[in-house]
């Protein structure tokens, strides 16, 4: 005698309760489940044939996890078969919430000792789909007093104006910047265009008394400090 088939599960509800995402989640805590269920749960409902946490794992697996979904653009995200506006609304905040949390418990006052410590600050600009300019405003021990986003736009010598980005570094006394840009291809390989900003933007801080401590580019899962390549801070 054949066996019986076992219909596949598809909806959530069709798991044993200590399987259901929820669950687990109330009773072994948040950091024990797999990132598919912690989807799961914003999802709440999948789609004909896939139950939620099977959309999270299709999800993932095609945009190579959290900082794919990151990346792709709302208007994307939101045409996934079992996603559509609120949907895509919840993962892109939730994963946003992430981003702050991390940088919130690293202190009010980080202290930048490296060019590692400034790019962990801002690695949810690789996700970007333009590039943006940012500068970080710094004490005279290093403390970061603000990250301040200057430009947004193609950057290149010709278009970024000296004077906005020490604009800020000026009204809040900063004594030192570190400038940060990224790179939508993904690619952190500084351009020629990033290497005379930087030779620019050093100039005027020897001017404005406010050092200029390094330029970062931040690619995908990548980054590059110029200082330490010797790229515009040399000579």
């Amino acid at each position: 005698m054949a066996d019986p088939v076992i219909p596949p599960v598809y909806r959530i509800s069709d798991l044993a309760a200590c399987e259901r995402p929820r669950e687990r989640l109330e009773k072994l805590g948040p950091q024990m489940l797999s990132t598919a269920e912690l989807l799961a749960i914003l999802l709440r409902v999948g789609v004909r044939g896939e139950n939620a946490v099977q959309v999270g794992q299709r999800l993932l697996q095609k945009y190579k996890g959290l900082t794919g979904l990151h990346r792709v653009p709302f208007d994307e995200l939101l045409h996934e078969h079992g996603i559509g506006e609120a949907k895509a609304a919840q993962i892109k905040a939730a994963i946003e919430l992430g981003n702050r949390l991390r940088i919130e418990s690293l202190g009010e006052f980080p202290v930048i000792n490296s060019p590692a410590d400034a790019a962990a600050l801002v690695t949810e600009m690789s996700a970007l789909e333009q590039e943006h300019l940012r500068v970080f405003l710094l004490d005279t021990r290093n403390r970061v007093l603000d990250i301040v986003e200057v430009y947004k736009g193609s950057i290149n010598s010709s278009q970024v104006h000296v004077g906005e980005l020490f604009k800020t570094a000026i009204r809040r006394n900063a004594s030192a910047v570190i400038v940060v840009h990224n790179h939508p291809s993904g690619d952190p390989t500084p351009s020629p265009d990033d290497v005379a900003v930087t030779r620019a933007l050093i100039q005027a801080g020897k001017l404005l008394g406010i050092e200029v401590l390094d330029h970062l580019v931040i690619g995908y899962n990548r980054w590059v400090s110029l200082k330490e390549r010797g790229l515009g801070f040399s000579g």
